[in-house]
């Protein structure tokens, strides 16, 4: 272990807008990472797992949005978790590697011993202190949180290849054509600072192959070399991939749940499983009730404290119900994430659904998805401020917001 005068920081990558487009209508409303899984902020649960990093100096997001966008929600997390937490503005993309050394002199500024990396579109369980714990024991530059995966769904992602024994990560390929690996590579590293001469030899290498261009002719055929600046550095084809097998980078695998947040369908499956998970982390945050004097409560669901749920209604498995929203008598929500001010109405039903924020689904109607959490029309969407009149069958169906539905509709998307 190492000693109480080494500091850590953390970086979560958060994106922009322009990044979060497979995340409509949701992500209209407000920044991908501030939606909420089960009822907090899908950056939270990232945030939150950093409190546990021992000797935690600063937590740092970088992204495209504004300031303002997350000014609110920055000032209060940090007077929660009592952590300085700020937000960084990227004036143009770097890549993943490059926007961390973008930042270097203000990362670098508690002289940390290590920096966390995570990117936020990951839902996992975060073992941080581990992995942090782990890469001491290895000695290298960074190690890298890996899961395993069927050889059917590996080639969406990073896929490498580990040392047995040593874990030392031998082989590193993004996306492959072929399979190489069922094991890949989870969006979450600990670095020690070493990380930031990596990037830069890196750009001076770019830099270097660009004088060479204005005397060699070949080098100018090189399409590869001409359209990447100098700056923009990636961390897996930059950094990871001509590393591996030098004994500058390891793995650290975990067995518990993975999950990449890339569409509203993935959010719902992640949403119950962070739910899952608190019966073990936080299950004060866990509704409870036998439809006596609360509703019926079945499996892990999250209620708001502001939200008005009717004793006769069912509520559960998977269930998130933001603030002030209000749940009539006889109503039966399963697996679904009802956003702020919804308004759903008696005896409606609600299954594998995301019902968006001051909607209503009124009397008898039913908004239900297949459960599908890869397909597009796997679960419905209803944007902000849909309105459901009664008994309206909305089935497998995506809904922009500001829609009034009088006639049951069936895997359409309802501009």
């Amino acid at each position: 272990m190492g000693s109480s005068e080494e500091r850590v920081v953390a970086v979560i990558m958060v994106g922009g807008p322009t990044k979060g487009t497979r995340f409509r209508p949701l992500s209209l409303n407000i920044p991908k990472p501030l939606f909420p899984l089960a009822g907090q902020p899908m950056v939270h649960h990232p945030i939150s797992a950093c409190k546990k990093i021992p000797n935690l100096a600063q937590i740092y997001l970088i992204g495209f949005y504004e300031e303002r966008e997350f000014a609110i929600y920055v000032s209060s997390i940090s007077n929660e978790l009592r952590i300085p937490v700020r937000y960084l503005k990227e004036d143009k993309p770097h890549g993943s590697a490059g926007g961390l050394y973008n930042f270097r002199d203000l990362l670098m500024e508690d002289s940390p011993s290590h920096i966390f990396l995570l990117n936020c579109d990951v839902c996992c369980s975060f073992p941080l202190p581990e992995m942090l714990e782990a890469h001491r024991r290895y000695g290298g530059m960074g190690t890298i949180l890996v899961s395993k995966v069927s050889a059917e769904t590996a080639s969406e992602f990073g896929e490498l290849v580990a040392d047995p024994e040593t874990n030392e990560l031998l082989h590193y390929t993004e996306k492959p054509e072929t399979f190489v690996s069922d094991r890949i590579n989870c969006g979450v590293y600990v670095f020690t600072p070493d990380i930031f001469n990596a990037i830069q030899g890196v750009s001076t290498q770019r830099k270097d192959r660009a004088n060479l261009r204005r005397v060699s002719s070949f080098e100018a055929l090189q399409p590869v070399n001409r359209s990447l600046p100098t700056d923009f550095v990636r961390l897996d084809q930059d950094i990871l991939t001509p590393l591996a097998g030098k004994k500058q980078l390891y793995t650290y695998e975990t067995m518990d749940f993975w999950e990449q947040i890339k569409t509203p369908g993935m959010s719902l499956k992640c949403s119950g499983l962070y739910l899952a998970q608190y019966s073990s982390t936080s299950p004060h945050l866990l509704a409870s009730g036998d439809g006596s004097k609360t509703a019926t409560i079945s499996g892990d669901v999250y209620i708001h404290p502001s939200a008005k749920v009717h004793p006769t209604a069912k509520i559960g498995p998977n269930v998130s119900i933001s603030a002030n929203a209000r749940i009539g008598a006889g109503a039966r929500l399963i697996s679904c994430i009802i956003l702020d001010d919804v308004e759903i109405k008696e005896n409606a039903v609600v299954i594998h659904a995301i019902v968006g924020w001051k909607s209503s689904i009124g009397r008898w109607s039913r908004v239900q998805g297949v459960g599908d959490y890869n397909t597009k029309l796997g679960i419905t969407i209803l944007g902000e401020s849909v309105a459901v009149e009664d008994e309206v069958v909305v089935i497998n169906s995506i809904v922009l917001p500001n829609k009034t539905l009088n006639v049951s509709v069936q895997e359409e998307i309802l501009l």
